[in-house]
């Protein structure tokens, strides 16, 4: 979703004509939603040493520096140069980088690797006009259009885009049958009004069984998302605990997904008298984990709604996280606080929580 002014994007190049290109960006790039943070001397660092290498192995190779940069040995480089300027934080060698082969050879070994997809949506069947409206900037559809319209999926270009790919029938081949995903986690979002919710609570608990029933095996996860100080919401945990017996909670403290909503069920975490004793159920049940969304929140949303903002920030994470032991607090997004300026502004306005004891 675009969030920059036209004015902020005039000042900006296209990536792919003004950056190195290589296996690994060399410096921050804007998807539209920020404007982008100036190359780093490190970052400089790492690119006038993968350009010097690369020139090296791609002649040992017989190839051109580009052609080399699509080679397994090619991404390994990227990796072994990040080491050298960053400190070792990638497990490559450097035959990996100068023997094509040998790549070749690590990546087969891992192809069969365990990938956890942590957050994955599709829409309902019945979607209000909020969410499927392509014009109601926003929107999923409107989103769903910019995406196409941008390139940022060379896939999707030159077809127009219909509710249907938001559904289960795409979200299900997009995520078990063409990619490398081993087990995806069925996440919601929450909204005031009924009618925008993604799914109904009953239908994530639903696709989970029936897909890991399909499956054999245990394929799907499945978030029960709270909705802290509405009416009868500890007595839907219970029932959520006996009936769904969800693999994680999913908050969202800003209360509604849709800011147009004007969510007037905003919560802090570490509300004793609200949030305490769902912790004290979640604990007694065992289920641990409690997803939060924090951050991603536009600066144009908090010009219109700014009593948010302090909701969308982790001011109150680590009260509750002290509190609660028993529990793991993973806060979805790091807490980036803001699309559309600058990521300095950012970084220094929401600093990231994530409190995850195993």
């Amino acid at each position: 979703m675009r969030a920059i002014s036209s004015e902020s994007l005039a000042q900006l190049l296209p990536a792919e004509e003004a950056t190195f290109s290589s296996p690994i960006p060399t410096q921050i790039v804007s998807s539209d939603e920020y404007l982008p943070a100036p190359q780093t001397e490190q970052q400089r660092q790492v690119e006038a040493r993968l350009k010097e290498i690369g020139a090296v192995l791609a002649k040992r190779q017989g190839m051109t520096r580009r052609h080399f940069f699509q080679t397994a040995a090619g991404l390994a480089a990227s990796y072994l140069v990040m080491n050298q300027v960053y400190g070792r934080l990638f497990a490559v060698n450097e035959a990996e980088a100068a023997t094509p082969e040998k790549a070749e050879e690590r990546a087969a070994t891992l192809k069969n690797q365990m990938i956890f997809d942590a957050h994955t949506h599709f829409l309902r069947d019945d979607p209000s006009p909020t969410l499927r409206d392509p014009t109601r900037p926003g929107g999923l559809m409107w989103q769903r259009a910019l995406v196409t319209r941008l390139g940022w999926n060379k896939d999707l270009m030159g077809r127009e885009p219909t509710i249907d790919d938001l559904k289960f029938d795409n979200f299900f081949k997009e995520v078990y049958l063409d990619s490398d995903t081993k087990v995806a986690l069925l996440t919601n979002a929450p909204s005031e009004a009924p009618s925008d919710w993604l799914l109904s609570q009953e239908q994530v608990f639903k696709t989970r069984d029936k897909i890991n029933s399909e499956a054999g095996s245990r394929r799907m996860l499945a978030h029960y998302t709270i909705t802290p100080g509405r009416s009868g919401w500890l007595d839907g945990i219970d029932r959520a605990i006996e009936v769904h017996k969800p693999d994680g909670w999913k908050g969202y403290t800003i209360g509604d997904i849709v800011l147009t909503n004007a969510s007037r069920s905003a919560y802090k975490l570490d509300d004793e008298k609200l949030m305490y004793p769902f912790y004290e159920k979640a604990a007694a049940a065992g289920i641990r984990n409690v997803c939060i969304h924090k951050g991603v929140f536009p600066l144009l949303a908090e010009e219109r709604q700014p009593r948010l903002a302090e909701h969308a920030a982790v001011g109150d994470v680590g009260r509750a996280a002290k509190d609660w032991p028993q529990l793991n607090f993973a806060i979805y997004h790091s807490a980036y606080r803001h699309l559309g300026g600058a990521p300095s502004r950012g970084w220094m306005s929401g600093s990231s929580a994530v409190v995850f004891r195993g």
